[in-house]
């Protein structure tokens, strides 16, 4: 699927688009992307921040889709773990980029060379246009080469 009908899936698939979120920019080769989430009436928490499962919702998808797509298909890719770290309130729109270089994808392929699994951490900070770090998320992906 090229990347830019994915990324307008995304942004009609409900649990983004009733939430806010918006994917911005979904790169063609999937090497990079950046994702907004509006902060709205309907998107706040009872202390009117942003409501911290959409800041989590907001970043799931993202790490595992780039490296399965990255590496092609002849690899297994699944979310294997995900936490979230608040930093401070989410009192206006936030933003979270994500970028994979292809040292990153050399070391996972290396790592999965024999068949082996690798479990890989990865991090995105959730960001207010400002710079302020509102949120840090990281996703733990699992990657095998598949069996033939």
């Amino acid at each position: 699927m090229k990347a830019r009908t994915l990324r307008r899936i995304f942004n009609l698939w409900p649990p983004f688009l009733f939430a806010g979120i918006r994917v911005q920019r979904l790169d063609d080769d999937y090497r990079y992307a950046r994702v907004k989430l509006k902060l709205a009436w309907y998107n706040r928490n009872y202390v009117r921040v942003h409501f911290g499962g959409n800041l989590f919702s907001m970043t799931d998808p993202f790490w595992m889709i780039m490296v399965l797509k990255c590496l092609g298909d002849d690899y297994v890719v699944w979310d294997q773990a995900g936490e979230i770290r608040f930093v401070a309130p989410g009192r206006a729109d936030v933003f979270a980029d994500f970028q994979i270089d292809e040292s990153v994808l050399d070391e996972i392929r290396a790592a999965t060379a024999g068949g082996e699994k690798c479990l890989r951490w990865f991090e995105t900070d959730v960001r207010t246009a400002s710079g302020e770090v509102v949120a840090v998320v990281r996703k733990q992906v699992y990657v095998r080469r598949k069996r033939r």
